[in-house]
């Protein structure tokens, strides 16, 4: 099992089109990806469960990856955020 925080740098957080990008992008691994924000841990291959973390702008969240491919998986999805989900 591998941890990663990363911070929201998009202007509107992950709302309805970032995230639908990020649970495309989780889908594509095999291991199993949670998102944990305070005190709640989603699956990160739900969009409902992604969109009900309400996360915006600035905020830190940890990915937790669990699988044969966990640090491809938390890799691909750092750089996701990092470059601001493309927008």
């Amino acid at each position: 099992m591998m941890t990663r925080e990363v911070t929201i740098k998009n202007s509107v957080g992950l709302h309805a089109r970032p995230a639908t990008f990020f649970v495309h992008r989780a889908n594509c691994y095999k291991s199993s990806i949670w998102v944990e924000k305070d005190d709640r841990s989603v699956n990160a291959k739900s969009l409902l469960g992604v969109l009900s973390l309400a996360i915006v702008n600035g905020m830190t969240i940890t990915l937790v990856a669990d699988g044969a491919d966990e640090k491809e998986a938390l890799d691909d999805l750092e750089e996701l955020v990092e470059t601001g989900f493309n927008e």
